[in-house]
Protein backbone atom coordinates (compact mmCIF):
# COMPACT_ATOMS: atom_id res chain seq x y z
CA UNK A 1 0.00 0.00 0.00
CA UNK A 2 2.99 2.33 0.19
CA UNK A 3 2.56 3.66 -3.39
CA UNK A 4 -1.03 4.62 -2.60
CA UNK A 5 0.02 6.44 0.57
CA UNK A 6 2.91 8.24 -1.13
CA UNK A 7 0.57 10.79 -2.70
CA UNK A 8 -1.46 11.37 0.47
CA UNK A 9 0.48 14.49 1.59
CA UNK A 10 0.11 16.06 -1.86
CA UNK A 11 -3.61 15.45 -2.04
CA UNK A 12 -3.94 16.66 1.57
CA UNK A 13 -2.42 19.96 0.44
CA UNK A 14 -5.02 20.19 -2.35
CA UNK A 15 -7.84 19.63 0.14
CA UNK A 16 -6.25 22.15 2.52
CA UNK A 17 -6.22 24.73 -0.28
CA UNK A 18 -9.90 24.04 -0.91
CA UNK A 19 -10.68 24.56 2.80
CA UNK A 20 -8.50 27.66 3.21
CA UNK A 21 -10.20 29.48 0.36
CA UNK A 22 -13.60 28.90 1.88
CA UNK A 23 -12.77 29.34 5.57
CA UNK A 24 -10.24 32.18 5.61
CA UNK A 25 -12.07 34.48 3.15
CA UNK A 26 -8.84 35.81 1.68
CA UNK A 27 -10.63 36.76 -1.52
CA UNK A 28 -10.09 36.07 -5.19
CA UNK A 29 -7.41 38.76 -5.40
CA UNK A 30 -5.14 36.84 -3.02
CA UNK A 31 -5.53 33.50 -4.77
CA UNK A 32 -5.19 35.00 -8.24
CA UNK A 33 -2.00 36.73 -7.14
CA UNK A 34 -0.67 33.50 -5.62
CA UNK A 35 -1.35 31.60 -8.82
CA UNK A 36 0.52 34.21 -10.85
CA UNK A 37 3.48 34.03 -8.45
CA UNK A 38 3.60 30.24 -8.80
CA UNK A 39 3.14 30.22 -12.56
CA UNK A 40 5.54 33.02 -13.48
CA UNK A 41 8.21 32.73 -10.76
CA UNK A 42 8.23 29.64 -8.54
CA UNK A 43 7.55 26.85 -11.03
CA UNK A 44 9.93 28.23 -13.69
CA UNK A 45 12.61 28.36 -10.96
CA UNK A 46 11.85 24.75 -10.01
CA UNK A 47 12.09 23.57 -13.62
CA UNK A 48 15.27 25.46 -14.45
CA UNK A 49 17.00 24.38 -11.24
CA UNK A 50 16.13 20.71 -11.71
CA UNK A 51 16.95 20.51 -15.41
CA UNK A 52 20.15 22.58 -15.21
CA UNK A 53 21.74 20.34 -12.58
CA UNK A 54 20.47 16.90 -13.62
CA UNK A 55 22.32 14.66 -16.03
CA UNK A 56 19.88 13.99 -18.87
CA UNK A 57 20.05 10.98 -21.16
CA UNK A 58 19.05 12.71 -24.38
CA UNK A 59 19.14 9.44 -26.32
CA UNK A 60 16.35 8.11 -24.09
CA UNK A 61 14.52 11.45 -24.06
CA UNK A 62 13.26 11.10 -27.65
CA UNK A 63 11.17 7.94 -27.05
CA UNK A 64 10.16 9.43 -23.68
CA UNK A 65 8.72 12.52 -25.37
CA UNK A 66 7.14 10.29 -28.02
CA UNK A 67 5.30 8.33 -25.33
CA UNK A 68 3.92 11.59 -23.90
CA UNK A 69 2.82 12.68 -27.37
CA UNK A 70 1.10 9.34 -27.92
CA UNK A 71 -0.84 9.76 -24.67
CA UNK A 72 -1.82 13.33 -25.53
CA UNK A 73 -2.91 12.47 -29.08
CA UNK A 74 -4.82 9.47 -27.78
CA UNK A 75 -6.73 11.76 -25.42
CA UNK A 76 -7.51 14.10 -28.30
CA UNK A 77 -8.85 11.30 -30.48
CA UNK A 78 -10.99 9.81 -27.70
CA UNK A 79 -12.22 13.26 -26.73
CA UNK A 80 -13.24 13.86 -30.33
CA UNK A 81 -15.39 10.73 -30.24
CA UNK A 82 -17.68 12.47 -27.74
CA UNK A 83 -18.67 15.04 -30.39
CA UNK A 84 -22.14 13.52 -31.17
CA UNK A 85 -23.20 13.94 -27.52
CA UNK A 86 -22.91 17.73 -27.83
CA UNK A 87 -25.65 18.17 -30.40
CA UNK A 88 -25.83 21.52 -32.19
CA UNK A 89 -23.51 23.53 -29.92
CA UNK A 90 -19.98 23.00 -31.23
CA UNK A 91 -18.50 25.73 -29.01
CA UNK A 92 -19.52 23.79 -25.90
CA UNK A 93 -17.84 20.71 -27.33
CA UNK A 94 -14.72 22.73 -28.25
CA UNK A 95 -14.50 24.01 -24.66
CA UNK A 96 -14.87 20.62 -22.99
CA UNK A 97 -12.84 18.70 -25.58
CA UNK A 98 -9.59 20.01 -24.07
CA UNK A 99 -10.44 18.39 -20.71
CA UNK A 100 -9.68 15.00 -22.27
CA UNK A 101 -5.96 15.71 -22.66
CA UNK A 102 -4.74 18.89 -20.92
CA UNK A 103 -2.66 18.20 -17.81
CA UNK A 104 -2.01 19.86 -14.45
CA UNK A 105 1.69 20.71 -14.32
CA UNK A 106 1.60 21.55 -10.60
CA UNK A 107 0.48 18.05 -9.63
CA UNK A 108 2.77 16.50 -12.22
CA UNK A 109 5.90 18.11 -10.83
CA UNK A 110 4.89 17.24 -7.26
CA UNK A 111 4.38 13.58 -8.17
CA UNK A 112 7.61 13.42 -10.18
CA UNK A 113 9.55 14.86 -7.23
CA UNK A 114 7.97 12.29 -4.93
CA UNK A 115 8.93 9.41 -7.23
CA UNK A 116 12.43 10.32 -8.39
CA UNK A 117 13.53 13.60 -6.81
CA UNK A 118 15.40 16.07 -9.02
CA UNK A 119 15.68 13.51 -11.83
CA UNK A 120 11.89 13.09 -11.80
CA UNK A 121 11.35 16.85 -11.86
CA UNK A 122 13.76 17.19 -14.79
CA UNK A 123 11.99 14.41 -16.70
CA UNK A 124 8.55 15.86 -16.05
CA UNK A 125 9.86 19.30 -17.01
CA UNK A 126 11.05 17.99 -20.37
CA UNK A 127 7.68 16.38 -20.99
CA UNK A 128 5.75 19.49 -19.94
CA UNK A 129 7.92 21.70 -22.13
CA UNK A 130 7.35 19.44 -25.13
CA UNK A 131 3.63 18.80 -24.60
CA UNK A 132 2.38 22.28 -23.65
CA UNK A 133 2.70 23.56 -27.26
CA UNK A 134 0.87 20.50 -28.61
CA UNK A 135 -1.93 20.81 -26.03
CA UNK A 136 -2.28 24.55 -26.67
CA UNK A 137 -2.37 24.10 -30.44
CA UNK A 138 -5.14 21.51 -30.24
CA UNK A 139 -7.18 23.50 -27.71
CA UNK A 140 -6.90 26.85 -29.47
CA UNK A 141 -7.56 25.26 -32.86
CA UNK A 142 -10.88 23.90 -31.58
CA UNK A 143 -11.87 27.25 -30.10
CA UNK A 144 -10.34 29.46 -32.81
CA UNK A 145 -13.52 30.36 -34.69
CA UNK A 146 -14.81 32.25 -31.62
CA UNK A 147 -11.60 33.75 -30.27
CA UNK A 148 -8.62 35.80 -31.27
CA UNK A 149 -5.90 34.35 -29.05
CA UNK A 150 -2.60 33.91 -30.87
CA UNK A 151 -1.43 30.39 -30.11
CA UNK A 152 2.17 31.02 -31.24
CA UNK A 153 2.42 34.08 -29.02
CA UNK A 154 1.06 32.15 -26.04
CA UNK A 155 3.54 29.33 -26.59
CA UNK A 156 6.66 31.50 -26.89
CA UNK A 157 5.64 33.46 -23.78
CA UNK A 158 4.77 30.42 -21.67
CA UNK A 159 7.06 30.58 -18.59
CA UNK A 160 7.19 26.80 -18.18
CA UNK A 161 8.37 26.31 -21.75
CA UNK A 162 10.90 29.14 -21.42
CA UNK A 163 12.27 27.72 -18.15
CA UNK A 164 12.53 24.23 -19.65
CA UNK A 165 14.34 25.52 -22.74
CA UNK A 166 16.71 27.65 -20.64
CA UNK A 167 17.46 24.71 -18.35
CA UNK A 168 18.19 22.42 -21.29
CA UNK A 169 20.51 24.99 -22.90
CA UNK A 170 22.34 25.49 -19.60
CA UNK A 171 22.61 21.72 -19.17
CA UNK A 172 24.02 21.28 -22.68
CA UNK A 173 26.55 24.06 -22.13
CA UNK A 174 28.26 22.02 -19.43
CA UNK A 175 28.30 25.01 -17.07
CA UNK A 176 27.71 24.74 -13.33
CA UNK A 177 25.38 26.94 -11.35
CA UNK A 178 27.17 29.25 -8.90
CA UNK A 179 26.55 28.15 -5.33
CA UNK A 180 24.60 31.28 -4.41
CA UNK A 181 22.40 31.00 -7.50
CA UNK A 182 21.78 27.32 -6.79
CA UNK A 183 20.69 28.06 -3.22
CA UNK A 184 18.45 30.93 -4.40
CA UNK A 185 16.71 28.78 -7.02
CA UNK A 186 16.51 25.91 -4.55
CA UNK A 187 14.63 28.07 -2.05
CA UNK A 188 12.13 29.11 -4.73
CA UNK A 189 11.76 25.50 -5.83
CA UNK A 190 11.03 24.36 -2.25
CA UNK A 191 8.16 26.83 -2.02
CA UNK A 192 6.70 26.02 -5.42
CA UNK A 193 5.20 22.57 -4.95
CA UNK A 194 3.35 23.19 -1.67
CA UNK A 195 1.96 26.53 -2.84
CA UNK A 196 1.09 25.07 -6.24
CA UNK A 197 -0.96 22.28 -4.68
CA UNK A 198 -2.72 24.75 -2.37
CA UNK A 199 -3.64 26.80 -5.45
CA UNK A 200 -5.03 23.70 -7.18
CA UNK A 201 -7.29 23.05 -4.19
CA UNK A 202 -8.38 26.68 -3.98
CA UNK A 203 -9.51 26.53 -7.61
CA UNK A 204 -11.84 23.54 -7.08
CA UNK A 205 -15.51 24.26 -7.76
CA UNK A 206 -17.81 21.72 -6.19
CA UNK A 207 -21.03 23.61 -5.67
CA UNK A 208 -22.83 26.76 -6.49
CA UNK A 209 -24.27 28.14 -9.72
CA UNK A 210 -23.86 26.23 -12.93
CA UNK A 211 -20.80 24.42 -11.59
CA UNK A 212 -22.93 22.25 -9.32
CA UNK A 213 -23.69 19.49 -11.83
CA UNK A 214 -22.16 17.83 -14.86
CA UNK A 215 -22.79 20.18 -17.81
CA UNK A 216 -25.57 19.47 -20.28
CA UNK A 217 -23.84 20.12 -23.57
CA UNK A 218 -26.64 21.13 -25.89
CA UNK A 219 -30.19 22.31 -25.95
CA UNK A 220 -32.26 19.31 -26.92
CA UNK A 221 -29.49 16.86 -26.13
CA UNK A 222 -30.84 16.30 -22.64
CA UNK A 223 -29.32 15.97 -19.19
CA UNK A 224 -28.48 12.32 -19.82
CA UNK A 225 -26.34 13.18 -22.85
CA UNK A 226 -24.57 15.83 -20.79
CA UNK A 227 -23.76 13.32 -18.07
CA UNK A 228 -22.57 10.77 -20.60
CA UNK A 229 -20.31 13.37 -22.21
CA UNK A 230 -18.88 14.47 -18.84
CA UNK A 231 -18.38 10.87 -17.70
CA UNK A 232 -16.72 9.99 -21.00
CA UNK A 233 -14.25 12.90 -20.82
CA UNK A 234 -13.37 12.18 -17.18
CA UNK A 235 -12.85 8.50 -17.98
CA UNK A 236 -10.66 9.34 -20.97
CA UNK A 237 -8.44 11.66 -18.93
CA UNK A 238 -8.01 9.49 -15.85
CA UNK A 239 -8.09 5.97 -17.30
CA UNK A 240 -7.56 5.84 -21.06
CA UNK A 241 -4.77 8.43 -21.40
CA UNK A 242 -2.51 6.87 -18.73
CA UNK A 243 -3.18 3.42 -20.24
CA UNK A 244 -2.04 4.75 -23.62
CA UNK A 245 1.04 6.30 -21.99
CA UNK A 246 1.83 2.94 -20.35
CA UNK A 247 1.47 1.07 -23.64
CA UNK A 248 3.57 3.59 -25.57
CA UNK A 249 6.29 3.70 -22.90
CA UNK A 250 6.46 -0.10 -22.84
CA UNK A 251 6.53 -0.36 -26.63
CA UNK A 252 9.32 2.22 -26.84
CA UNK A 253 11.41 0.42 -24.24
CA UNK A 254 11.37 3.07 -21.51
CA UNK A 255 12.53 2.08 -18.04
CA UNK A 256 13.01 3.61 -14.61
CA UNK A 257 12.22 7.28 -14.09
CA UNK A 258 11.22 7.88 -17.71
CA UNK A 259 8.69 5.03 -17.66
CA UNK A 260 7.19 6.09 -14.32
CA UNK A 261 6.98 9.77 -15.25
CA UNK A 262 5.43 9.02 -18.65
CA UNK A 263 2.63 7.00 -17.03
CA UNK A 264 2.00 9.53 -14.26
CA UNK A 265 2.01 12.34 -16.84
CA UNK A 266 -0.85 10.54 -18.56
CA UNK A 267 -2.68 10.13 -15.24
CA UNK A 268 -2.69 13.85 -14.39
CA UNK A 269 -6.04 15.68 -14.05
CA UNK A 270 -7.03 18.54 -16.34
CA UNK A 271 -5.24 21.87 -15.92
CA UNK A 272 -6.99 25.05 -14.79
CA UNK A 273 -5.64 26.73 -17.92
CA UNK A 274 -8.43 24.94 -19.81
CA UNK A 275 -10.95 27.13 -17.96
CA UNK A 276 -8.98 30.30 -18.63
CA UNK A 277 -8.78 29.55 -22.35
CA UNK A 278 -12.47 28.66 -22.60
CA UNK A 279 -13.50 31.90 -20.89
CA UNK A 280 -11.10 34.04 -22.94
CA UNK A 281 -12.45 32.63 -26.20
CA UNK A 282 -16.14 32.80 -25.30
CA UNK A 283 -16.62 29.13 -24.47
CA UNK A 284 -18.37 27.07 -21.82
CA UNK A 285 -16.44 28.12 -18.71
CA UNK A 286 -18.86 26.55 -16.23
CA UNK A 287 -18.74 23.13 -17.85
CA UNK A 288 -14.96 23.19 -18.06
CA UNK A 289 -14.67 24.27 -14.41
CA UNK A 290 -16.77 21.29 -13.37
CA UNK A 291 -14.66 18.87 -15.43
CA UNK A 292 -11.42 20.26 -13.98
CA UNK A 293 -12.74 19.73 -10.46
CA UNK A 294 -14.09 16.27 -11.29
CA UNK A 295 -10.80 15.07 -12.79
CA UNK A 296 -8.80 16.55 -9.89
CA UNK A 297 -10.91 14.79 -7.27
CA UNK A 298 -11.06 11.62 -9.36
CA UNK A 299 -7.27 11.64 -9.67
CA UNK A 300 -7.05 11.31 -5.89
CA UNK A 301 -8.36 7.78 -6.44
CA UNK A 302 -6.88 6.84 -9.80
CA UNK A 303 -3.30 8.17 -9.45
CA UNK A 304 -2.52 5.98 -6.41
CA UNK A 305 -3.85 3.01 -8.38
CA UNK A 306 -1.49 3.79 -11.26
CA UNK A 307 1.33 4.06 -8.74
CA UNK A 308 0.45 0.64 -7.35
CA UNK A 309 0.46 -0.74 -10.91
CA UNK A 310 3.91 0.77 -11.49
CA UNK A 311 5.18 -0.78 -8.30
CA UNK A 312 3.86 -4.18 -9.34
CA UNK A 313 5.23 -3.96 -12.91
Amino acid sequence: MYPALALLPDFALILLGFGLRRLMHLGDHFWNGLEKLIYFVLFPALLFHAIARTRIDFAAAAPFVASGAAALCGGMLLGWLARPLFGARPMVFASQFQCAFRFNSYIGLAVAAKLHGAAGIAAMGILIGAMVPLANLASVWMLARHGGAGVLREIVRNPLILATAAGLLFNLSGATLPEAAGHFLGRLAEASIALGLLAVGAALKLRGGTDAHPPAPAAGAGVTAGRYAAGWLVGVKLLAVPAIAWGAAHALGLKGAYFDVAVMFGALPTASSAYILAMRMGGDGAGVAWLISATTLGAMLTMPLWLIALGAA
